[in-house]
């Protein structure tokens, strides 16, 4: 009789276990199907910063082969043609360290709206209260022959083995100038005329935050104004055409000392 029940009572409860059983497993591919579809954590979690270059001349927006702007002596003079090179970009984090944005080489031009546009991608996740970079071509690769992307001499800013690269360039009119045309070819990284320039527009205490699902937006304005004055003003009167030299210095003091300000930060 006892054996009887016995048997009647695991029968009953098979079901029961076998639906506990069923139940568990779910839970457990549930789980396992969770954790497969966010992946593994990164060790070292990145995201991208990107730098918007609005170029104004003084207050006003800088529109290629359109209108005139004094230079800050009272000269007039319009601009066909406006480049430069950003190098070298460091990242300042909140405890004082740097991050070097590794092969960070752009060729920003006037005429080409996405140019103006950079992405510096993976960095690394964090606050950043500071940002630097070269105006320019570092001396390394100055005398490193013939190179490609934005480096590549096809895009008309490599002067010859000797001067190498042009760091900035503008060409314009104006009637102040002798000849009536305006050409300025900053370039030169070896003393006495070394015209490489480390810019670190103040963030003025604001801070960015980068991190995977975290990307702003740096927007700097270029005022090409500055070219011309600041420590050393430059007249057309005097200074047309500059490639290299002391000029070129003159010139690469002037926008070193406020060419580059922070406008705002999209922190998305």
């Amino acid at each position: 009789m006892t054996t009887h029940l016995a048997k009647v009572r695991r029968r009953k409860a098979e079901p029961a276990l076998a639906r506990l059983r069923i139940s568990l497993g779910c839970l457990l591919l549930a789980g396992l199907l969770t954790m497969c579809s966010k992946g593994p954590s990164p060790a070292n979690p990145t995201g991208d910063l990107y730098l918007q270059l609005e170029a104004t001349v003084g207050p006003a927006p800088l529109v290629l082969n359109t209108g005139t702007y004094p230079n800050g002596n009272g000269e007039q003079f319009s601009i066909s043609a406006f480049k430069y090179y950003l190098s070298n970009v460091k990242l300042t984090r909140r405890d004082g360290t740097h991050y070097a944005v590794p092969d960070s080489y752009f060729l920003v031009d006037a005429a080409v709206g996405t140019s103006q546009h950079l992405v510096l991608p993976a960095v690394p996740t964090g606050e950043y209260t500071g940002l630097s970079f070269v105006v320019g071509v570092d001396s390394a690769r100055n005398v490193a022959g013939a190179q490609t992307g934005a480096l590549d001499p096809v895009h008309g800013m490599f002067w010859d083995w000797n001067s190498g690269y042009i760091f900035m360039r503008l060409e314009g009119t104006s009637s102040a100038s002798a000849t009536g045309r305006l050409l300025f070819a900053i370039m030169g990284f070896q003393k006495p005329y070394n015209a490489l320039r480390t810019i670190a527009p103040a963030f003025g205490g604001a801070t960015v935050t980068v991190s995977p699902d975290h990307q702003p937006e740096i927007h700097l304005s270029v005022d090409v104004q500055k070219m011309f004055t600041g420590p050393a003003p430059v007249r057309f009167a005097e200074v047309y055409d500059s490639e290299g030299g002391p000029s070129a210095v003159r010139v690469a003091d002037n926008y070193a000392a406020g060419m580059f300000t922070l406008e705002h930060i999209h922190p998305n």
